[in-house]
């Protein structure tokens, strides 16, 4: 009984081995078919290779013919691709199945993949493309809102802002005003202003007053107005009873190291800063020219009549000759006043005629930005601002520009950049006596012509809240 069960088992070991041989077989049989093919295709592709290194390189550019098209008798380059194609899917089928059969183990074939894997990881890392660095230069005069402009790029992260570093320069270095002592200070200025571009900022050590010691300094100009010079590392342990004139504001700092300074200007990706003692557009030309440097100017004006209602607010001892004649009702302003408004929006004029003729050495580096247009559309010029400058807007600046643009009221201080900028930007005109609005229109028209800020006829024209001082230009500005 046991011997008649045994013999259909044998019989069906027999059959399973007869059909696993038949597998192997038929397998075998298909893999010769295969290289066959391969083999014949791999000779087809040789011969067009060997006719194609035949043909004469030049031919390919004679008369301006297709390369395809002189190709056509011998072969095509489509035809190639669809081989190459073909057998790259020969492969991949031909291993598939070796794994179904079990010719090629799966602890094997993971085993190779896995190797692969190590291959990759032992190749030396690619370099991440950097993006290039930009450096920015908000050119401005006082009083014209750059305090507030510049932290549009202080707010950011990855930008090392300095704020008028060049203050420092006007404050120990005189120059007399108007001819060739105007151009020795602008010279100047750009010598130091490339210099602090290039994160040397090593060159302010030698007009600080008094002059650092082991490259620490507790006379920083307005150094709080800056973010890299108050983050770490620059922010080094606060040191009791050393006073320091300008201090950062949210936290307490030891005595600026200017050697850390420069270091983290080198990290940061770009940089950028605001000046107002740049006049003169046209001595920036071998910074633009610099190999080193990717400069972007972007020059900020604003309605001679508000710059002037508001450096007689801020800077009143200075103002005391347009008070006097305002108070006692004198028939004529000093000429020396007077000139010296027109002086001013007239460098402001030529530095912006010259920026949007767009000369070689400026293109694509020059925009022109009215304050007005900021303080009405934030968010759009900052990120219009931005795109120029080539650097991504973070979520971090648009949230600041979010709080501070819509403040219940103004904040205080002459350099506060906390405004309901919407509402605040025509101001002026409701205190602005209509004679001494007068004395500006004739002093700068040709520029408020330029920038597209209207006259007041008459003082009720000046008052008149239905009637808008200020052209529309649109993306004119952009340049």
């Amino acid at each position: 009984m046991e011997k008649g069960l045994a013999f259909p088992q044998d019989c069906r070991d027999l059959l399973h081995s007869l059909r696993m041989k038949s597998k192997y077989a038929l397998f075998l049989a298909f893999v010769v078919v295969v290289f066959v093919f391969i083999e014949k295709e791999n000779k087809i592709i040789s011969r067009v290779s060997d006719r194609l290194k035949q043909i004469p390189q030049p031919l390919a550019d004679a008369n301006s013919t297709d390369p395809a098209l002189i190709l056509a008798d011998n072969a095509s380059l489509l035809s190639l691709s669809e081989l190459d194609s073909a057998f790259t899917q020969l492969q991949g089928r031909l291993r598939n199945l070796s794994l179904q059969l079990g010719v090629e183990p799966a602890a094997e074939a993971a085993a190779g993949a896995q190797g692969e894997v190590e291959a990759k990881a032992k190749e030396p890392p690619r370099p991440r493309e950097a993006r290039p660095r930009r450096h920015v230069l908000l050119m401005a005069t006082t009083r014209t809102g750059s305090s507030f402009v510049g932290e549009f790029f202080n707010q950011q992260g990855n930008i090392f802002y300095l704020f008028e570093p060049l203050w420092h320069i006007e404050r120990t270095v005189s120059f007399e005003s108007g001819g060739a002592n105007a151009a020795g200070s602008a010279l100047v200025y750009r010598d130091v202003l490339k210099q602090l571009f290039l994160c040397d900022l090593y060159v302010l050590e030698h007009f600080i007053s008094p002059l650092p010691e082991d490259h620490l300094t507790q006379f920083m100009f307005r150094r709080g107005s800056s973010r890299s010079l108050c983050e770490d590392p620059v922010c080094t342990p606060f040191v009791k009873k050393v006073f320091e004139k300008y201090h950062c504001k949210n936290r307490r700092c030891g005595p600026l190291n200017v050697t850390l300074a420069a270091e983290a200007c080198r990290r940061k990706e770009h940089m950028a800063l605001k000046a107002v003692r740049i006049r003169q557009l046209e001595f920036l030309q071998p910074l633009a020219e610099d190999p080193r440097l990717d400069l972007r100017v972007i020059q900020l004006v604003r309605d001679p009549r508000a710059v002037l209602a508001s450096r007689m607010v801020a800077f009143a001892g200075k103002y005391e000759g347009w008070k006097k004649w305002l108070a006692e009702g004198q028939a004529r302003l000093g000429e020396e006043e007077v000139q010296r408004l027109r002086g001013n929006c007239e460098s402001i004029r030529l530095s912006a005629e010259l920026g949007l003729r767009q000369p070689a050495w400026l293109r694509g580096r020059y925009m022109l930005v009215r304050y007005e247009d900021v303080a009405r559309w934030p968010l759009q010029k900052a990120r219009e601002m931005y795109r120029f400058a080539g650097i991504p807007l973070t979520a971090q600046v648009e949230d600041w520009i979010r709080r501070n643009t819509q403040a219940a009221q103004d904040g205080s201080g002459i350099y506060s950049t906390q405004k309901n900028s919407s509402e605040q930007f025509e101001k002026w005109r409701f205190s602005m006596p209509f004679k001494l609005a007068q004395v500006v229109q004739a002093a700068c028209a040709p520029a408020m012509h330029l920038f597209g800020y209207r006259l007041a006829r008459d003082a009720a024209s000046l008052t008149n809240r239905s009637v808008s001082l200020l052209e529309e230009r649109g993306t004119f500005w952009v340049t």
